[in-house]
């Protein structure tokens, strides 16, 4: 499936398919194989399929936490959030120090609107892998969604001290900053965001109302 891996990373996803598929047609109990046969899938938007091959790989190999972990996402990104946090603690049974999946759990709760408990995963997932900046940035939205302003905008910092180009931190923190009042600031950081994503609709709008509040 080496093949596969190389089509994979070519984004020819749809070769990538064929390849793993030929692999398995010859080695079924290829684990490895079944999972990044999900991976092609997913990347192909064909979720049920994707899962269907993360839990061949499950089952060929129960101890492979990604596998767990990725099947966790398909499941949150169909609405199926109760399977979703099975997955994910399933992944953590396996590997207990997996960063991915206590951030992952994290985007659940949050979904959940259970902040406390997405505040807390988002926290183990950093203690265990400090420089994740995508975290860093939804630990700071779900801080900012329980009032807890300057603790969000710390954050968001750290998210840009390890990514001075992540669109949507600079966007988050403009988002504080004008819920704080500091205009001046929350302008710039509308602004930093979108030189990082100019078709960012949202940082647009916000930055619009941002000017607005500064002229009255």
């Amino acid at each position: 499936s080496s093949l596969g891996n190389i089509y994979q990373e070519l984004e020819s996803f749809d070769d990538a398919v064929m390849s793993f598929n030929k692999s398995l047609a010859i080695n079924p109990d290829d684990g490895d194989a079944q999972f990044n046969l999900g991976n092609a899938l997913k990347d192909l938007g064909r979720l049920n399929e994707a899962a269907t091959s993360y839990k061949r790989a499950i089952a060929i190999n129960p101890g492979l936490a990604e596998a767990h972990s990725n099947l966790g996402n398909i499941y949150k990104d169909i609405g199926k959030l109760d399977g979703a946090i099975a997955a994910y603690k399933e992944a953590l049974n396996v590997k207990p120090d997996f960063a991915e999946a206590h951030s992952n759990i994290g985007n659940v709760f949050r979904d959940f609107g259970k902040l406390a408990k997405a505040v807390e995963s988002y926290n183990k997932a950093l203690t265990i892998e400090p420089n994740l900046p995508e975290t860093h940035v939804n630990l700071g939205i779900a801080l900012n969604d329980l009032g807890k302003l300057k603790e969000s905008v710390t954050s968001f910092m750290a998210a840009l001290s390890l990514n001075p180009n992540l669109a949507e931190a600079h966007f988050n923190l403009g988002k504080v900053f004008r819920e704080m009042g500091l205009l001046d600031k929350a302008v710039a950081s509308y602004n930093q965001s979108l030189a990082n994503k100019p078709d960012y609709i949202e940082a647009l709008f916000s930055l619009g109302l941002a000017q607005q509040e500064l002229e009255i």
